[in-house]
């Protein structure tokens, strides 16, 4: 099993098969527009910018389950991540992390790693080319400083 075999929900509400992302470096985030992390989309956008071209791909997941932080529709946080941030990476459906209703890709992700709960909004996934999560962060980890462990990522074969 892989990242690949999972398929989540667009901003409208349209499947998207995650295997589209098959042999590129994820970094899987959970997010909110009114969080005291919110600034961390721009090192998200930053790291998305400097390696995208190879083969990195940021994929944002708005959770309002944290003290409701995310109050917005999915149409909502699009433009606000579009005109305050400038953000070009996939911004997707809103969900849940933790708890009956996780979204089935979290729970994965969790099991895989350290197999912790999110603890709060922008918990960070780090996925190898397989599609296997390697790496989980905490909210207090800023995006820039996960640049080495992306690059390491980047540089491993498939």
């Amino acid at each position: 099993m892989s990242v690949y075999d999972f398929t989540v929900k667009d901003f409208n509400g349209e499947d998207i098969s995650l295997e589209k992302y098959k042999q590129k470096v994820l970094l899987i985030v959970n997010t909110a527009s009114k969080c005291g992390f919110t600034h961390q989309y721009e090192g998200l956008q930053r790291l998305y910018e400097k390696f995208k071209d190879r083969g990195f791909e940021v994929l944002a997941f708005p959770c309002n389950q944290f003290l409701h932080q995310e109050p917005k529709d999915n149409k909502e946080i699009q433009s606000f991540c579009a005109v305050n941030f400038g953000i070009s990476f996939p911004v997707l459906g809103k969900i849940k992390v933790n708890g009956k209703d996780a979204e089935p890709l979290y729970e994965y992700l969790k099991k895989g790693t350290d197999g912790k709960r999110i603890s709060w909004n922008f918990n960070k996934f780090l996925v190898n080319k397989k599609g296997e999560p390697i790496k989980h962060y905490g909210s207090k980890v800023k995006p820039m400083d996960l640049e080495e462990d992306i690059l390491k990522l980047l540089e491993e074969s498939c």
